[in-house]
């Protein structure tokens, strides 16, 4: 039995060692919000729609929330204690640890952090309102048909342009809504090339599920009949079904369930072999087609009675189309001259009357549009997009930037000047008609039918056979001495022959290889290719390059993304046209010195791997005069210097660049166009040389090197004024030594620009914006200065400081930041800072207002939210709508 001495004892000697078991007690919940910190990134990265975090996952946020309160009130009442009674919270403090402890072993989530959210039933998809009274009355039949149990299959069929994708998409959405009814939505685009692997795939990829990619048909097909009959009630529409097509070898279940098939179709045989309800998509009437065309054409031309009866005998040769109703009338936007008005009559009738079948009259109905656009050279970049496959989503900028390799953008002065042109050109391709925005920004696509047109113009110049599933490159004789360019992007498994002859295509300037996994290319194969301009070799499996690529002298544009395989890259010094090179992949590890000074009309160079260190030296990438764009990897900051003072000299002018120095990276999509990230580098004054346009600065796991009575950021120390005055971001990560970031002074003379500032697990950061050292120096021999002093940060939308422990001013004393563009400002984990030093406007009553764009303040501690000191007695109170904290 313990006696009442022992106890005595046990308990004295908890007293004394009870301190050095709170300091653990600290740096293992120092950890544990640093794993927090990580856990929460993860979490941003893997929660996409129709995912939800683990029930676990949820819960272990929960428990770190509450440990973070209880240590917090523990911490408090140890403080509290009397000398005798410490001892006795000796027991408590064991017991934090060690769930500290296992939250840290939980926290490690090695099988991720979200599952798929089976409440998911589809997508929403953008589209356009109907037109007409007919078009509304098939939407409502096939809605009646969907709501009806006895009808399991429904072809919708009409020819091409009457708006049969348009409804469809309508009724998705509006399926969307109907959860009672079905489980699942899944829409598939089938298009002109059937395969059934792919439908199967793209059902797949509907549901969010995986199988592999060598995956027997057959097997498929009954691990997907499975995964749909699991799904419950489900609606599977097929859009653009241009063949017949079996149910049973796709993997589709009967649908006795109340699931159901949607088809759309330009065959009424289609319908009928599947066992459609027969659904007939109507051309528009006399008056839906007018009032259309009006619309798009705009009302203005009502105003001439001459051009009336014009008008409308145009309106009856687009026959009720509405894809035709709209590319003509678009072409014909703000024309008031009646010859010209008779001309367009002219030509449709020509046209019309020329051919047979009703999808013939609809390309040249749609070629019509094509031909007025004012000049040639819109005309050639409209069918540059005919080199991507059907229904393929094409970015905006990576489509202007070809053009202007290939020369379909007049050259100009600078980069931006042709950009802009580009856009300009693709514009006007929109407002014809003739391109269409995609579901997501920055992405455009051809309407099917628009993309025939195309392709019929370009015969016999173009060869495309992009996204068809080849598994061999055409035959040698189908590469004729009149291509112009040619396309076999998206043929997963394309093989090239060994013993293929090379193509005698002398007049080739596009060459789309992209997306093949080619294994191998024959060394001769580019040997009859003098006049190649444009080669995309991107997602392919090759390890060597082949040689004959080396003697293109007129290639301007050389891309080889993605080639995993790829181990090496030889000397390109021949290619002395070369003004893009993108090499950027993960395989890349070793690039020969001293070739890219050769490059002399070098325009962008892209030279990264998100994965390894892939590093350039700084004084090649300087030498490059007309470099505009650069994405690269340097090993060090002696590089970076190398870089900034060789690209001053030479009057380098960059207008983009994103650059890594060091041999670490944290992912990170910048939103700015000049970025610059130092990772693991070792940091001393005067060290680092910045171009003075940087908008965007990151530092991650700095190592700091100074003597110990320097406490500033050596970075920001001394710089002359104005340096950073581009700057829009700063984010500082794991930088440990450092105790204060910037002085007052500094910050007001280079950070008019600032939007963004985040310091995050800097465990010795004290001061974010310090006093200047006289400043300090007074305040240590008593001084004192009532006035509170206002500094201004006019542009600063985000202020973010996490993990901070130490931390226990932002800006000093006696003064306040004037944000007036502030948004949000989070405080997390901080438990050190008690001043919030945010200025407030005062209104004529003398009280204080937010910050007019204020939408939220962060700060993870209540404790911290009651203690915080403010400049003005009502500034809580007034901040309270915004105010959020963790809560249990």
């Amino acid at each position: 039995m313990e006696t009442v001495g022992n106890m005595v004892v046990k308990y004295w000697d908890n007293h004394r060692s009870l301190d050095q078991k709170m300091i653990d007690l600290k740096r293992k919940l120092v950890d544990l919000n640093a794993l927090k910190q990580d856990v929460e990134s993860r979490k941003r990265a893997e929660l996409h729609p129709r995912k939800k975090l683990k029930s676990q996952v949820d819960v272990w946020f929960r428990n770190v929330e509450r440990i973070n309160d209880e240590i917090q009130n523990l911490d408090q009442r140890v403080a509290q204690s009397i000398s005798i009674s410490r001892g006795f919270c000796m027991e408590d403090v064991l017991k934090k640890i060690q769930e500290v402890e296992e939250l840290l072993q939980q926290g490690k989530f090695d099988q991720g952090l979200v599952v798929d959210d089976l409440m998911w039933i589809g997508q929403a998809l953008s589209t356009t309102n109907l037109v007409g009274k007919a078009a509304e009355i098939c939407m409502e039949e096939i809605w009646t048909c969907l709501m009806d149990d006895d009808i399991g299959k429904i072809g919708v069929w009409g020819m091409g342009g009457l708006g049969k994708t348009t409804i469809m998409k309508l009724i998705n959405n509006q399926l969307l809504k109907k959860t009672e009814k079905f489980n699942t939505i899944i829409w598939i685009t089938v298009s002109k090339e059937m395969n059934i692997s792919n439908i199967q795939k793209g059902i797949l990829r509907a549901m969010r599920e995986k199988l592999h990619e060598d995956e027997d048909e057959t097997i498929r097909a009954g691990m997907l009949n499975e995964m749909l009959t699991r799904r419950g009630r489900y609606v599977l529409i097929l859009d653009d079904l241009w063949d017949k097509l079996s149910l049973e070898e796709v993997g589709i279940p009967d649908l006795s369930n109340g699931s159901k098939l949607v088809v759309t179709t330009r065959m009424l045989d289609v319908c009928r072999y599947l066992g459609c309800r027969e659904i007939r998509m109507p051309t528009l009437p006399k008056q839906d087609a007018w009032s259309l065309f009006l619309e798009k054409v705009g009302r203005d031309v009502l105003k001439y009675p001459d051009l009336f009866p014009i008008v409308e005998s145009v309106v009856e040769q687009c026959a009720g189309l509405p894809l035709a109703i709209v590319t003509v009338a678009s072409s014909m936007k703000g024309i008031t001259n009646v010859h010209e008005w008779r001309n367009a009559l002219n030509e449709l009738s020509r046209r019309v009357r020329g051919v047979t079948g009703l999808d013939e009259k609809v390309l040249q109905q749609l070629q019509f549009s094509y031909d007025h656009l004012e000049h040639e050279r819109v005309q050639h970049c409209f069918l540059y997009c005919a080199l991507y496959p059907e229904d393929y989503s094409i970015h905006e900028r990576i489509l202007i930037e070809l053009w202007i390799a290939e020369g379909l953008v007049e050259e100009m002065d600078s980069q931006q000047a042709e950009l802009d042109q580009g856009y300009t050109i693709l514009n006007e391709l929109k407002n014809n008609c003739l391109l269409e925005n995609c579901e997501y920004p920055e992405l455009v696509k051809l309407h099917d039918l628009v993309r025939d047109m195309a392709l019929r113009i370009t015969r016999p110049r173009f060869l495309v056979r992009a996204g068809l599933q080849l598994k061999e490159i055409p035959h040698v004789q189908e590469w004729t001495k009149d291509l112009e360019k040619v396309s076999l992007m998206s043929n997963y498994g394309l093989q090239i022959p060994s013993q293929m002859s090379p193509p005698n295509c002398q007049m080739l300037t596009t060459l789309l290889l992209s997306d093949c996994g080619i294994k191998s290319i024959p060394d001769c194969f580019f040997e009859q290719m003098k006049g190649l301009k444009v080669l995309d070799l991107s997602g392919n499996n090759f390890r060597i390059l082949p040689s004959s690529i080396f003697n293109l002298e007129a290639l301007t544009v050389l891309l080889v993304r993605r080639c995993d395989y790829l181990e090496e890259v030889p000397s390109f010094s021949k290619l002395e046209a070369l003004k893009k090179l993108d090499l950027s992949g993960r395989a890349i590890n070793y690039v020969p010195r001293g070739i890219f000074p050769k490059f002399s009309c070098l325009r962008d160079l892209v030279i990264f791997d998100d994965d390894q260190p892939v590093c350039v030296r700084g004084e090649e990438i300087g030498e490059l005069r007309k470099l505009l764009y650069f994405k690269g990897w340097f090993y060090d900051l002696n590089e970076l210097n190398t870089f900034v003072q060789t690209s001053q000299s030479r009057g380098q002018r960059l207008i983009r660049y994103y650059v890594v120095v060091g041999l670490k990276k944290i992912p990170n999509d910048s939103p700015w166009d000049k970025y610059i990230e130092l990772s693991g580098c070792k940091i001393c004054r005067n060290g680092v040389k910045f171009p003075s346009d940087l908008q965007q600065l990151r530092i991650n796991y700095g190592i700091v090197d100074f003597p110990e009575e320097e406490v500033f950021f050596p970075c920001f120390i001394p710089t002359p004024n104005g340096m950073f005055s581009f700057l829009k971001e700063i984010y500082i990560f794991r930088c440990e030594k450092i105790k204060k970031l910037f002085t007052c002074s500094w910050v007001l003379s280079n950070l008019p620009n600032l939007e963004v500032l985040t310091v995050e697990i800097c465990h010795g950061m004290e001061e974010i914006i310090a006093s200047e050292m006289e400043f300090v120096e007074e305040e240590r021999m008593g001084g004192s200065n009532s006035n509170t002093i206002q500094f201004t940060l006019p542009k600063l939308r985000k202020l973010d400081l996490r993990l901070l422990p130490d931390l226990k001013s932002i800006c000093g004393a006696n003064r306040v930041m004037v944000c007036d563009s502030i948004e949000k400002i989070t405080i997390d984990h901080c438990p050190k800072l008690q001043r919030i030093p945010l200025y407030l406007p005062l209104l004529d009553d003398g009280q204080p207002s937010p910050p007019p764009s204020l939408k939220e303040f962060f700060i993870s501690s209540r404790e911290q939210l009651r203690s915080a000191e403010w400049d003005h007695p009502n500034a809580k109170s007034v901040l309270e709508p915004f105010i959020t904290h963790w809560r249990l």
